[in-house]
């Protein structure tokens, strides 16, 4: 990582094992937390300003806060570790490198919803964070910081892994908790939000691995402590996935408005060398691409939203003059239309039929008129699919038109790609690192 800001325990060597981490002050937030009100806990995150790190960046404690009391039934906490999103791999690092800071965390965040169960979701390919976590889970268990009566606190607090079977769609949350509950993972119909009735029906907190990786934290030092980095809107450090034609890829901490040329410059190492930037997917494959002329920004959540695009889940994917945008948008249509479960008409229908246009226009140049037939496509599945999934898939397409219309007519003019042989160079693995 750039920086050791928050997370600067993961450079600390064997910091996995409980002993290593309890000698550098592991757990020492759940001691704390426990001698507050649920309601103090929340006040503090809340005052903290900690958003959400998996994509949508809302404000954590009050997410917390929507939790109804007194229903009579069991609450829960899942941490959504699918991170299938392409070009993020941030919390595989986190899991991988200090599993009982997540632990930690949602220990803490249990206690603050009232719940004494917590699920960790964890994409199926994730094999060497499972075991770790598994391992993690064990020790907790056996050092008396996990089941019943937890430190003689009189919290009962029981963890559980659970691997998915490699559904993009299962990063939505409530697709997630349809998987979770051992049927095919289908997105709900909102409302009510799982706050109110998510797992077995029950008042569920969803939150991603980052996110409560923070909050250990923000309980032992204090919510004026995380607001020293960031901005006032989007305090705090934020870790990015950096990927592509970069020098250095890798994931990087930095505080929140940092400018995004420093952190692919100075952390990253630049582009490749011979080459000049072209464009940059900001925060994952569901955001919209900026072209280098918009790339002189703050990475926050409303710099980046005002330039036409959104901080998402902080994968920077990066490309330089080499890349072919219609072969960008191909590729990634091609991975949202695999990755649709099929439920709603727009996202099955628009996906394959969009793909089905760019590969024509990829492959054999498609005529003039396939360029505004993508846009009204698109313009049909924004706002009407049932889930987030077919709204984003549009956002390649629509951004790439946006910025490289010209690059869509020489694929019409030239039938085909002009660029075949060197489109999208070094980029396979960027899309394959989600």
């Amino acid at each position: 990582m750039a920086n050791e800001i928050v997370f600067s325990q993961n450079h600390i060597p064997g910091i996995r094992s409980i002993d290593v981490y309890l000698e550098h002050g592991g757990y020492r937030s759940v001691k704390k937390a426990l001698e507050m009100t649920p309601d103090e806990v929340i006040a503090e995150v809340k005052s903290s300003g900690l958003r959400g790190r998996g994509g949508a960046g809302f404000p954590t404690g009050m997410k917390w806060g929507f939790v109804p009391r007194d229903t009579g039934k069991p609450h829960y906490l899942v941490c959504n570790a699918d991170e299938s999103e392409p070009g993020t791999f941030k919390d595989r690092e986190l899991m991988e490198v200090n599993p009982h800071q997540l632990l930690e965390g949602m220990i803490v965040a249990c206690h603050a919803i009232g719940a004494n169960r917590g699920f960790i979701y964890v994409r199926g390919e994730y094999v060497v964070p499972l075991k770790v976590l598994n391992q993690a889970i064990e020790e907790a268990y056996a050092r008396g910081w996990l089941g019943e009566n937890i430190q003689g606190t009189g919290f009962d607090c029981h963890i559980s892994l659970h691997p998915g079977a490699g559904a993009y769609i299962c990063g939505e949350e409530s697709a997630l908790l349809d998987s979770l509950e051992g049927r095919r993972g289908l997105p709900r119909l909102k409302p009510p939000f799982p706050a109110v009735s998510g797992l077995y029906r029950s008042p569920t907190i969803i939150n991603n691995v980052e996110t409560l990786c923070n909050v250990p934290h923000i309980i032992n030092n204090g919510a004026q402590w995380f607001r020293q980095w960031g901005t006032e809107k989007s305090p705090g450090t934020k870790i990015f996935s950096v990927s592509g034609h970069v020098r250095k890829p890798g994931n990087y901490e930095v505080p929140l408005g940092t400018p995004l040329m420093t952190l692919l410059n100075e952390y990253a190492g630049g582009v490749r060398e011979g080459h000049t930037l072209k464009a940059v997917i900001p925060g994952g494959s569901s955001v919209p691409i900026l072209p280098a002329a918009k790339c002189d920004i703050d990475l926050d959540y409303e710099s980046i939203q005002a330039a036409g695009s959104m901080l998402g889940s902080a994968g920077m994917i990066v490309m330089d003059d080499s890349t072919c945008m219609v072969w960008v948008a191909r590729n990634l249509v091609h991975f949202y239309r695999h990755e649709s479960c099929g439920k709603c008409t727009p996202c099955r229908e628009g996906t394959d039929w969009m793909y089905r246009i760019l590969n024509e226009l990829e492959e054999t140049g498609g005529r003039r008129e396939d360029i505004d037939l993508l846009l009204d496509i698109a313009d049909n599945m924004d706002g009407k699919c049932f889930c987030p999934l077919g709204d984003t898939s549009i956002a390649s397409v629509v951004s790439g038109i946006e910025h490289w219309r010209h690059e869509f007519e020489a694929h019409v003019e030239n039938r085909g790609c002009p660029m075949r042989g060197r489109a999208g160079a070094g980029l396979e693995g960027a899309a394959a690192a989600g």
